[in-house]
């Protein structure tokens, strides 16, 4: 049964990723339309961990996204379409730019939405580190526009590839390098790997993987997966090589050219494709809004994800929230998003009937980390499952828990029920397609 309290005026999220869905849908559940607001720039909702198999071809965009409009319906929330252009604080009001269509006519003019608390969940996207030629030449997956429009150059690519031969009749190979060997970066390499091998289904019954692709994946770093446990990046490794994947690691590209890129040292890389997953940075206009931010452009928040203006919170990608008393920052990742959602859930809760927040700090668990190389595949760690003790764990076994994140995160918009309808019937449709 749905709250109708509302005595300091409607929660508005911005932006309508893995957390600020999640707190959406939990808070509208509760307390209804009037009470919620979400909106963001686009009509549909994509898990964003799964923009590499979105880039491969692996995922049909147009059976995994879920519509915003059907979640409000179904969630109790009100989805308002647009993009945030400026904040009044004192006021407390947000200004949304208009909308247009794919033809250019104004479907929603510009508006002004006052909140009574403003959650700030707009994500990340990547970040070139001021790379000369990077913004132009290379692809990055941060949206699922930006994933399928990778999808088309591949598949375009691959079909000159498979019809061109030089002077000496033999096919020069499909060059595709990926700069940032970080999660994304490895998942996009394997993902790559099997979906090459899966064109013969399509008609390309000449294209040898092997021969005809290959992928060069580039690190700064000594590793790949730096971020997380050694032993676990080096298997990693091991995956991706024995799927032909060439791994470089201590590589720093320099600049990027139509066609190649060159490292530090002036070596230079074939890239036919470019795949930009090297680093994140919070989107530009946070800087505008008269909050504070850091050099990445997070909004910095404290240990209740707060602001320095008490009516304003952040979480996900484009907040720097506190990592306790161990010091440093939480880390950008989706299970930090859903947690921080839960959290908020409660708090805000509080603040819609009225009473004194009195919350306790937000405390992140970290469960460990799972990185899929493959459908068949993945690698993780397991923080605390059994005393304390971290757990490797491989193969189809980590694989299954990588999919099972998936599932949480639908389960958390959509309850139980409706996810494993959904769980079903992507399967049934897998099964009835090219493998």
């Amino acid at each position: 049964m749905r709250e109708v309290m509302n005595p300091v005026g409607p929660v508005v999220i911005i932006g309508g990723g893995a957390g600020g869905l999640e707190l959406a849908a939990k808070l509208g559940r509760k307390f209804g339309p009037e009470s919620v607001y979400l909106i963001d720039k686009d009509d549909d909702h994509i898990w964003k961990p799964s923009l590499h198999e979105v880039a491969a071809g692996t995922l049909d965009i147009h059976r995994e996204g879920l519509s915003y409009f059907m979640l409000a319906r179904d969630c109790g929330f009100t989805f308002i379409p647009g993009e945030m252009k400026h904040l009044d604080r004192q006021a407390k009001t947000i200004g949304l730019a208009a909308v247009y269509n794919s033809i250019g006519d104004e479907v929603f003019p510009e508006r002004t939405i006052t909140y009574g608390t403003l959650v700030l969940a707009v994500g990340s996207k990547s970040n070139f580190f001021n790379t000369p030629g990077a913004p132009d030449h290379a692809i990055t997956l941060d949206s699922t526009k930006q994933a399928e429009r990778f999808r088309l150059r591949l598949l375009h690519e691959v079909t000159r590839t498979v019809g061109q031969l030089d002077h000496a009749n033999e096919r020069q190979p499909l060059q595709i390098a990926i700069v940032g060997g970080g999660a994304t970066g490895v998942e996009l390499a394997a993902e790559l790997m099997e979906a090459s091998a899966s064109l013969r289904s399509y008609g390309m019954n000449t294209l040898d993987p092997a021969r005809d692709i290959r992928i060069t994946l580039l690190e700064g770093a000594d590793r790949i997966l730096s971020a997380l446990p050694a032993k676990l990046s080096l298997r990693a490794e091991e995956l991706l090589r024995d799927r032909g994947v060439q791994v470089c690691t201590n590589v720093r590209v320099a600049e990027v050219h139509k066609g190649y890129l060159t490292d530090s040292e002036q070596k230079r890389y074939e890239a036919d494709l470019c795949v930009w997953a090297a680093g994140i940075k919070a989107p530009e206009f946070l800087t505008t809004l008269g909050l504070e931010t850091n050099r990445i452009n997070q909004i910095v928040v404290d240990e209740r994800l707060r602001t320095l203006d008490p009516a304003i919170y952040a979480l996900g990608d484009c907040a720097q929230a506190p990592s306790g008393s161990e010091g440093g920052y939480l880390p950008a990742r989706a299970q930090v998003a859903h947690q921080q959602a839960n959290y908020l859930f409660s708090l805000l809760g509080q603040r819609l009937r009225g009473i004194n927040t009195s919350a306790k700090a937000f405390e992140y668990k970290d469960y460990g980390s799972l990185v899929s190389v493959g459908h068949s595949k993945g690698v993780g760690s397991l923080m605390g499952v059994l005393q304390g003790r971290s757990w490797f764990v491989e193969g189809l076994v980590a694989r299954t828990m990588y999919m099972s994140l998936h599932l949480l995160h639908h389960m958390a918009v959509l309850g139980v029920l409706r996810t494993a309808s959904l769980a079903l019937g992507r399967l049934l449709l897998k099964r009835s397609a090219p493998a």
